[in-house]
């Protein structure tokens, strides 16, 4: 007899069919996540071995990134997603408006977690950096911290930075001297946006603006810019395909992106297997070898290969850089998005 496995369905199949059949069919465990070649990753690594485990079948969607999905649900009462994976802002927000369960840590080991990774409604799935980029091919001198992406007399050229506030307030400000940890109290003060602002107006004139992250490595290999912004995935996975890019650990913005259940959900009890299930060390230790992004647990950041470490952001490569999803930092963006948001695209629009 042949044996039935596990399996999962494209999520916009599923709907199709539970709509010609009528409302009340149960769905599947659905798993959210962010699509691409990194959700392929995880569907290896994590969502097939766990459904063939566990003998449950699954569905899989992409999140689009921000609230309106959640918002979508909190409206309508729909929820179409058992575990979804998303930035820590979304996570909080969503924490505090009841969109997420406020986790039980006697079913999730919490104390495996690196401090801060594990919160109220989420658990850390992946540790992730912006940092600086370039061509080694493109360059005369290459650069080895922070202030040299301002330097444009020995590395002059474009820059390559990514659209909006988030992340370049917090670089400028490293780069104009202040200690990671007090670039949020800075930042916290009308003089410390100002001083954020001055130092961004050094190199706007140089500065080309990505939307994309795919946008950064192919500027620079291109040619486009000397130096870029760029996420360290992008850089590891075109340094993986011969391509000749590095990147600079100093002055590194790194944060976790979380694994939250929601709540209403059909699946809680099976969401909470998968949580468990996709964070354990061995497992976060073994996605670093197909997607460049560290793990959150402590003795998974110890199980990396050796040879994957100077890629990842873990240990000493975060040495000098700045969690931006610290409480501080979280609070920081809570209150002043939007009101730097409107500055920012003011001041973006000025020659």
């Amino acid at each position: 007899m042949k044996r039935s496995f596990p399996y999962f369905k494209p999520l916009a199949v599923a709907a199709a069919t539970l709509m010609l059949c009528g409302a009340a069919h149960a769905r599947d465990l659905t798993i959210a996540s962010w699509g691409g070649a990194y959700q392929d990753a995880q569907r290896t690594v994590i969502f097939t071995p766990f459904a063939e485990a566990e003998g449950v079948k699954f569905l899989e969607d992409t999140y689009l990134g921000g609230y309106a999905q959640f918002q979508a649900m909190l409206d309508t009462g729909l929820i179409p997603w058992d575990v979804v994976q998303l930035e820590t802002a979304e996570l909080t927000r969503g924490c505090e408006e009841g969109v997420f369960v406020s986790l039980d840590y006697s079913k999730i080991d919490k104390s495996k977690f690196v401090p801060g990774f594990a919160t109220e409604c989420g658990v850390g799935t992946v540790t992730f950096s912006v940092l600086i980029g370039y061509n080694t091919e493109k360059v005369t001198t290459e650069p080895t911290k922070l202030t040299d992406f301002w330097d444009t007399n020995r590395w002059p050229g474009k820059r390559g930075m990514r659209k909006g506030p988030k992340l370049n307030l917090e670089l400028a400000l490293m780069a104009d001297g202040v200690a990671p940890k007090d670039v949020y109290k800075v930042l916290n003060t009308p003089a410390g946006v100002d001083r954020a602002f001055a130092k961004l107006d050094q190199i706007k004139p140089h500065v080309q603006w990505w939307e994309s992250g795919a946008q950064a490595p192919d500027w620079l290999m291109a040619g486009d810019v000397e130096l870029s912004i760029a996420y360290n995935g992008r850089i590891d996975t075109a340094k993986k395909e011969g391509l000749p890019l590095e990147m600079i650990w100093d002055g590194t913005v790194y944060g976790a992106d979380r694994w939250a259940i929601l709540k209403g959900g059909e699946h809680v009890d099976v969401a909470y297997k998968f949580v468990k299930f996709a964070t354990d060390p061995q497992r976060q230790a073994d996605f670093t070898k197909f997607f460049p992004y560290g793990p959150t647990t402590v003795e998974g950041q110890k199980l990396v290969p050796s040879d994957r470490t100077g890629s990842l952001p873990i240990g000493a490569n975060l040495a000098t850089g700045l969690q931006s999803d610290s409480p501080e930092g979280l609070d920081f963006w809570v209150d002043f998005l939007e009101e730097l948001t409107e500055r920012w695209n003011t001041w973006a629009a000025q020659n």
